[in-house]
């Protein structure tokens, strides 16, 4: 294994992981250095095996037109934003373009800590990162232009704030109690009864609050990506043209300073790789 290799960072990202989890990240990383002949496993290796793991594994032979890669350039670089600029959340770790299991780019965020609990700010900047790709789309390519690529955001952020103000007494209105719709017993993926234990007033007070929580997110995305509109088409630009950024060299970007591709072999025989080797991409996904 390389010296480069942060077993930190591996950790951080791998969170619940048993020892078994860990050697089987192990040995993927392996076989995915083996496959490329190298002699040592980088942490690049490492990356790509946990990706595989934990999001599917990469379609790069999947054909995006180029306003496909475009629009999904956009709406990663919502997200990144979006983080950015909200201090609560933990930092970005890398973004991605590359078709990876059902996702067709990602935007993965790493805890600094360990955290037991989740306190309400960081809650809420997870809800304004939500409306990250949606938004971008929206001010970028019009509102005509948006997909249904937020899908996932957009029901994260519901069950979010639906969690907030029915199980974490996280609402003003409705005190510090719990509110459940229906029974929660199943059967065969069935609900037994629809027992009815909350009064229309209660349920629809529970639908305004869930509704403030997403306009309120949305709206303060959407000052933070008009504050910041140079950013989002750099970081756009950036996905467009490496397809992978760590957190990093997302923030050197910004700054005016490209990114290097530099792989570490010690393998004197093997040729070394082009200083860029994640590949730049045209109409297609490679």
């Amino acid at each position: 294994i390389s010296p480069k290799v942060d077993a930190k960072t591996i950790a951080k990202g791998t969170p619940g992981f048993s020892g078994a989890d860990l050697a089987n990240l192990v040995n993927e990383a392996a076989l995915l250095a083996a496959r490329k002949n190298k002699r040592m496993v980088t942490q690049d290796d490492f990356e790509a095996a946990k990706d595989k793991v934990l999001l599917g594994a990469e379609r790069r032979s999947m054909v995006m037109t180029e306003d496909e890669r475009k629009l999904t350039a956009y709406h990663e670089a919502g997200h990144a934003v979006a983080t950015l600029h909200s201090p609560e959340s933990d930092p970005i770790h890398k973004s991605s373009i590359i078709p990876t299991g059902n996702a067709l780019g990602y935007v993965m965020r790493l805890p600094e800590k360990d955290e037991l609990t989740s306190r309400l700010d960081k809650i809420k900047a997870n809800l304004v990162i939500g409306m990250g790709g949606r938004i971008a789309e929206e001010m970028i390519f019009g509102k005509d232009k948006i997909t249904n690529g937020a899908a996932s955001d957009i029901q994260m952020v519901t069950n979010l704030s639906k969690k907030m103000i029915t199980e974490w007494g996280m609402s003003e209105k409705l005190g510090r109690l719990r509110y459940n719709s229906d029974s929660e017993e199943v059967f065969l993926g069935h609900s037994v009864a629809q027992s009815k234990n909350l009064s229309d007033s209660t349920a629809k007070l529970i639908d305004e609050e869930v509704r403030f929580l997403a306009e309120e997110a949305e709206n303060n995305c959407r000052k933070i990506l008009q504050d910041n509109i140079e950013e989002l088409h750099i970081v756009a630009k950036g996905l467009l043209e490496y397809e992978t950024l760590s957190g990093d060299e997302i923030k050197d970007l910004i700054k005016g300073i490209k990114p290097t591709r530099d792989d570490f072999d010690n393998d004197i025989n093997t040729p070394k790789k082009p200083a860029t080797s994640v590949p730049k991409t045209g109409g297609s996904a490679p």
